[in-house]
């Protein structure tokens, strides 16, 4: 490994094990925060915001 790519970002990917059908899978916003404050979320080509506030909500914004 070079010196460049030491630098590069690296992107943490959350897997899910498969949840028993009909049911969703859970994430704790911890796991996608990871003590940040905002989250991109790429979807059909599209670029989202989640960020969570002040007040602890969630915001999901385009």
């Amino acid at each position: 490994m070079n010196h460049a790519d030491e630098l590069k970002p690296t992107l943490a990917v959350v897997t899910v094990d498969n949840p028993p059908a009909g049911q969703a899978p859970v994430v704790a916003s911890r796991q996608l925060f990871r003590g940040n404050n905002t989250v991109r979320i790429e979807h059909g080509g599209q670029c989202y915001l989640l960020r969570l506030t002040r007040e602890n909500k969630l915001i999901l914004t385009k």
